[in-house]
């Protein structure tokens, strides 16, 4: 089974739902997490999403934790059928936000984490995780770590894969691989070699909680869906193929649809 850990989908911003089913069902992807796009506060579409096809998506939801009711708005989402929470790491100024990262851990869900890799290497982070053992924290886009990024600070959020609640997504190449001018001879359109970021992540995580997300529909505007979902497959096949099942499905899998 193929799992989509990170989509988006909408009626006024993106593609609705059934254009992202197509686009699974022409790949062989069974399932897919809907994961809500940063500002958008309005989570009916998905939970409607949900409803119609329980089987093949669970749903992520973005809340304004600014807003006075956001603790009740959280736990009205989770009882219509929300997975998890889409969540800043509360570093700094917005320290405030620890609440909700208390909040989702008693209601069971996940937080699906994106920020800066600066964000991810903070002491602050990690010592959040250390303080909240029963939430599962998916570090989203491989911790927006690229190939010219500071080695302290790359080593920093790569150490986070020994701790036992957390996890990291990885999507498609073209995050943080730079495209070939002019493109090679075989139609690939990245530089080669592939930058290892992958694999380090692997290496840092383990195949249990390595998790694909085709980051659909923005990574169309890029190597589109087949070619997200193909090559990081390519590559991580070389590693046996219990992996593979593992990371494109089994542990997202398990955690959304528990």
């Amino acid at each position: 089974m193929i799992v989509d850990s990170h989509c988006h989908v909408g009626i006024n911003w993106y593609e609705p739902v059934e254009t992202l089913l197509h686009h699974m069902d022409s790949n062989g992807v069974e399932r897919a997490v809907l994961v809500q796009s940063l500002g958008q506060f309005d989570n009916t579409y998905q939970a409607e999403c949900v409803a119609r096809y329980p089987e093949r998506l669970a749903s992520i939801v973005h809340i304004n934790i600014e807003d006075a009711d956001a603790p009740t708005t959280l736990t009205r989402e989770v009882g219509r059928g929300a997975v998890g929470i889409r969540l800043r790491p509360p570093v700094g100024s917005s320290c405030n936000q620890v609440q909700f990262w208390e909040l989702a851990e008693e209601l069971n869900i996940t937080v699906s984490c994106v920020g800066t890799a600066e964000e991810f290497a903070s002491a602050e982070f990690r010592a959040l995780l250390e303080r909240l053992p029963n939430l599962s924290v998916v570090i989203e886009h491989l911790g927006n770590l690229q190939s010219n990024c500071d080695m302290t600070i790359t080593s920093s959020v790569l150490s986070l894969g020994k701790l036992p609640n957390a996890y990291m997504k990885f999507h498609g190449l073209s995050e943080y691989t730079r495209k070939a001018l002019p493109k090679s001879e075989d139609g690939f359109p990245f530089e080669t070699p592939v930058p290892p970021l992958m694999l380090n992540a692997l290496d840092a995580f383990g195949a249990e909680k390595l998790m694909w997300g085709s980051d659909w529909p923005i990574v169309s505007m890029r190597e589109g869906y087949r070619n997200a979902l193909r090559w990081p497959r390519d590559i991580l096949e070389s590693r046996g193929e219990s992996l593979v099942d593992s990371s494109f499905g089994g542990v997202a899998h398990r955690m959304y649809w528990r």
